[in-house]
């Protein structure tokens, strides 16, 4: 039988414990943020916060697309890796791979999905030979700006899907960035009419793609650190690659001076996160909602420093390179729009899935559009009779 002299030890021994269990947990105070999840199936709110003492270390390789210290792409995924690391506390460290340093560039979707690596940072039309719905969650011709692209997967329906159609591949994606409206591209002759696309041979990837096919023209995929060279080398007659900051960051207007615009194949290009799904599944609601928050704030960083960038760089190109800014004209603009219709169609047609993606992107950015009409875009059409006030 307990004496009270012992009972009393215990109680006190038990409250200290408890002392260093919340200590502990108070650790990864800074993690506890507001949940970015936007509705997700898979957000578990309650986890935020929950110590990470509970949690086993984890060290994970993350494959990428992108250059070696690339300027908006190979940095935000870099930045990703930071501030994962921050918000576990130290807990979950990922090693960032740039392209071509694990494996190729367009190889990283197949290494996550094998197994062969964790992560990947990339956009999903690099994928649309898996699927042609890939390209919905990246960007397609006349698509959606990048304001829609968030509205569509985090409130319209968009990441049900993705997740559906990503898991035939054993991959969790989460967006994670976005470049916005991209340039139409560099071209070594002009583009005064629809006759000059025709065999013209093209870096351009996705549907954009298509529908440079259609025009004549004879698109390739490449990854951007062969463009400089296949430019220089006339491989290539014209590119599109992103927009101004990281255009000038490659030294395109070094080759040629034409600069097109606007780049109605990418008018708002979200960037992605694919987990082998098994590690997903792996780790615990707190691990979870550290991705999710971490992936939703570089979402949104992402597409302010390239609105930011591209608005400066664009100046340096036109000042001080003599880069002839051009607009594509109204005809192009119509035939490129009636032909982006056609290739969305065909593309639907590939599979069930592709359709459903599909269908739901078509009604969401018609209802961002309705809106937008009154909304932003009115706003902007009246501020723009003040801009030399």
């Amino acid at each position: 039988m307990r004496d009270k002299k012992t009972d009393k030890q215990g109680a006190n021994t038990q409250i200290v414990s408890r002392r260093h269990l919340l200590k502990g947990a108070g650790i990864v105070g800074a993690a506890s943020l507001i949940s970015a999840c936007g509705g997700s199936s898979d957000c578990d709110n309650t986890a935020v916060g929950a110590p990470a003492i509970l949690s086993k270390k984890r060290s994970l390789k993350m494959v990428t697309t992108w250059p070696k210290n690339f300027p908006g792409l190979g940095t935000t995924a870099q930045d990703l890796s930071k501030r994962i690391e921050t918000l576990s506390n130290g807990q979950i460290k990922i090693k960032v791979y740039a392209g071509g340093e694990l494996v190729g560039p367009l190889g990283a979707f197949d290494a996550v999905s094998q197994g062969k690596a964790d992560i990947y940072h990339g956009a999903e039309y690099y994928w649309q030979g898996k699927s042609k719905a890939y390209n919905f969650f990246a960007a397609v011709p006349f698509g959606m700006t990048a304001a829609e692209m968030n509205a569509w997967i985090r409130f319209d329906g968009g990441q049900e899907l993705w997740d559906k159609l990503s898991a035939g591949f054993k991959i969790k994606p989460l967006m994670c960035g976005n470049s916005g409206v991209q340039m139409g591209g560099w071209y070594r002759n002009d583009i005064n009419s629809l006759d000059d696309f025709k065999g013209l041979r093209i870096r351009m990837p996705g549907l954009g793609g298509d529908v440079m096919a259609k025009l004549g023209a004879t698109p390739v995929t490449k990854p951007g650190s062969e463009l400089y060279q296949a430019l220089a080398q006339g491989n290539i007659d014209a590119t599109e690659w992103i927009g101004p900051w990281n255009d000038l960051a490659f030294g395109f207007h070094n080759i040629v001076k034409n600069y097109y615009y606007p780049g109605i194949h990418e008018p708002g290009s979200t960037l992605s996160l694919g987990l082998n799904l098994d590690v997903w599944n792996d780790f615990s609601s707190w691990e979870k909602e550290v991705f999710q928050t971490a992936t939703a704030a570089q979402n949104d960083l992402t597409y302010a420093e390239f609105n930011a960038r591209n608005a400066r760089a664009l100046g340096t190109l036109i000042n001080e390179h003599g880069v002839k800014l051009k607009r594509f004209s109204d005809e192009i603009l119509v035939r490129m729009a009636e032909l982006s219709a056609e290739v969305m169609e065909e593309a639907a047609s590939d599979d069930a899935i592709t359709r459903e993606v599909y269908e739901s992107f078509k009604a969401s950015r018609a209802s961002s559009m309705r809106w937008n009409e009154i909304a932003e875009m009115a706003f902007t059409s009246a501020r723009s009779k003040m801009k030399d006030l």
